[in-house]
């Protein structure tokens, strides 16, 4: 028996194999535009502010890099 979030993740799986690789990178930047948009609002921030914490919120625990510290910053 299936349930709907199984017919849901198929249906979503059948979708992502139809799309060319462009169309997969532009579904996942638009998915990362989202989120961001998502978290400004919900933590009354700008964009770029809401972009920044979740770039150090995904940065902690890993090893220091000068380079995403530059970005993040």
């Amino acid at each position: 028996m299936s349930t709907v979030a199984d017919r849901l993740r198929l249906e979503s799986l059948e979708r992502l194999r139809k799309m060319t690789p462009a169309e997969r990178l532009a579904e996942a930047l638009a998915l990362g535009d989202r989120a961001i948009d998502s978290h400004a609002a919900a933590h009354r921030l700008d964009r770029d502010e809401a972009r920044r914490r979740l770039e150090r919120s995904s940065q902690a625990g890993r090893r220091s890099s000068r380079v995403m510290l530059d970005i993040i910053e």
